[in-house]
């Protein structure tokens, strides 16, 4: 059975599932499109070069018209827990199946179908996304229970906060800016747990007066308290950030303890997924058994999850085998395996060693392999790499991404020394679990202010040619970690085409770049033995 699916609206995105196995998962965002873009004819068109055959099954993943998650719907709709609407269609003269599953499904039926939990385990799942904040309940035979609503909108009440804070932000009433929430996440770290301070506890009141209404705050409605437009930089904005990510956070957790009757093991789904911070607080709560967040935790696993959910309404089959490299193939438009020179970059012999060296030698790196990472999070497919020993390291990585300089860079690690540098006992291969950096003053670059880190593991059969460039780098350093952030314009998804990469790293100034593992530098070390 070939299903493919498209999830329509921001985050947009295509999944192609055949017999089981997601064959791709394709985001409008990534080959440098805008970031949250929605799906276009031409994302369209450039997936089908990799359909050979007309689906059997067309899904719409539900959503809505506008901003209101109650707006007209478009397929099932963007709330209900209904099994999937079903109709006839018509494509390329070939009858077919259309099929619809509303949002709120689309998240669930995402992080049950790509769980390592067996079909028929009983499991607890919460999404908190912009809109949904609930808790349910799925049994053994795939039945879904709403067990707490909790919060309508922690997403954009988590969001707003940051936009309160920021001089700069001036959006309309109930207007988000999506990258925001990312933004909080790390200016958190700045601030311990603390008391509101007077200004601040009439600030956390209204965020969250009204749980289970749609949130449509204004700016100006707190400009009477000292936190409105108090700067990202300063103190306040790390004690706000701390303040609204532990009241959310513990509003959760207080609705889901009561509702918890028995030990299952948690699946996350929605945006808020993302918060490596809190996802650790829901493992270390000893509630579950265990806890799974997908690497598509946001809306571009939507339309993965609707084909999940379509495949178990034909088949009684809801998992599906899968790899998160299953994104855009890279697209080689300049020849790089014949090229001796891509722009300023000359082609360095080595493979390995060579970049490792490089690597050593304090040399930042464009890195590409494969497919693209599914998901918003760089697994090392698309990455910069760098070495994680100094903090001017991460100054220097903050400045080529354009970011602020409060934002922490995240660590990729051989999972068999997780543990020797992380307080985490367990393989963390989609870079979703917060953890304490045990050797801070060795690894300063990945070593976010508070002590903390969000780190992504390889082993060798995840990503055989990344595990070997951190095996050689630890043969040349003792440590098998690397810095890794995503490889990205500023505003844009993944590059993902060597024009791309070639213009990107001459433009911010990367040393070199590796596109499987052939090294381009601005300054190869021995030109005579090209």
């Amino acid at each position: 059975m070939r299903l493919l699916s498209i999830k329509p609206g921001h985050d947009g995105s295509l999944a192609y599932v055949v017999d089981g196995r997601l064959e791709f998962s394709f985001e409008a965002e990534k080959d440098s499109g805008m970031r949250y873009a929605q799906i276009g004819a031409t994302d369209f068109l450039d997936a089908m070069q990799h359909v050979s055959e007309v689906p059997d099954v067309l899904v719409t993943s539900g959503w809505s018209h506008g901003a209101d998650p109650e707006g007209r719907a478009i397929g099932a709709g963007y709330l209900g827990l209904e099994p999937p609407l079903v109709s006839k269609g018509m494509c390329f003269g070939q009858p077919v199946r259309r099929i619809s599953s509303s949002h709120e499904r689309s998240h669930l039926l995402s992080a049950y179908a790509l769980s390592p939990f067996p079909q028929g385990e009983p499991c607890y799942a919460l999404i908190w996304e912009g809109h949904i904040g609930a808790f349910y309940s799925i049994d053994s035979s795939l039945g879904i229970q709403r067990l707490a609503h909790i919060m309508v909108g922690p997403g954009i009440r988590y969001a707003f906060a940051y936009g309160l804070l920021d001089p700069t932000f001036a959006l309309a009433r109930g207007q988000i800016r999506l990258s925001d929430a990312g933004k909080l996440m790390a200016l958190a770290a700045y601030s311990p747990p603390t008391v509101p301070s007077h200004d601040e506890a009439k600030l956390l009141d209204s965020i969250f007066a009204k749980p289970l209404s749609e949130p449509s705050f204004h700016k100006s409605d707190f400009r009477h308290l000292d936190v409105y437009n108090c700067g990202l930089e300063s103190e306040q904005a790390g004690r706000v950030a701390r303040l609204v990510s532990d009241r959310i956070f513990h509003t959760f957790l207080q609705a889901v303890e009561p509702v918890v009757q028995e030990k299952r093991p948690l699946l996350i789904g929605g945006g808020c997924g993302l918060n490596c911070e809190w996802n650790r607080r829901w493992l270390d709560s000893e509630l579950f058994t265990d806890v799974f967040v997908p690497p598509c935790a946001n809306d571009v696993g939507s339309a993965l999850g609707s084909a999940a959910d379509a495949q178990w309404l034909l088949t009684g089959n809801a998992k599906l085998g899968w790899d998160v490299y299953c994104g855009q193939p890279f697209v080689d438009d300049l020849g790089y395996a014949t090229a001796r020179q891509l722009g300023s970059f000359t082609r360095v012999p080595g493979g390995t060693d060579a970049i490792a060296d490089a690597l050593r030698r304090g040399k930042v790196l464009g890195w590409v392999a494969g497919r693209a990472e599914m998901g918003p999070r760089a697994l090392g497919n698309r990455s910069i790499l760098a070495a994680p020993f100094n903090r001017t390291m991460l100054d220097r990585l903050n400045a080529i991404k354009q970011r602020e300089a409060f934002r922490p860079i995240a660590p990729v690690c051989l999972e068999e020394e997780i543990a020797t540098h992380f307080d985490l006992e367990r393989p963390s291969p989609y870079m979703l679990y917060f953890c304490k950096v045990k050797t801070p003053d060795r690894l300063r670059a990945i070593t976010h202010v508070d002590g903390s880190s969000r780190v992504q593991s390889v082993n060798a059969a995840q990503n055989p040619l990344l595990y070997r460039l951190l095996l050689k780098f630890k043969g040349m350093t003792d440590f098998g970690v690397l810095c890794n952030t995503s490889l990205n314009f500023n505003g844009t998804g993944f590059i993902n085409r060597t024009s791309d990469l070639v213009r990107y790293a001459d433009k911010a100034g990367l040393d070199g770049f590796a596109i499987e593992n052939v090294l381009f530098s601005r300054q190869p070390t021995d030109p005579q033995t090209l």
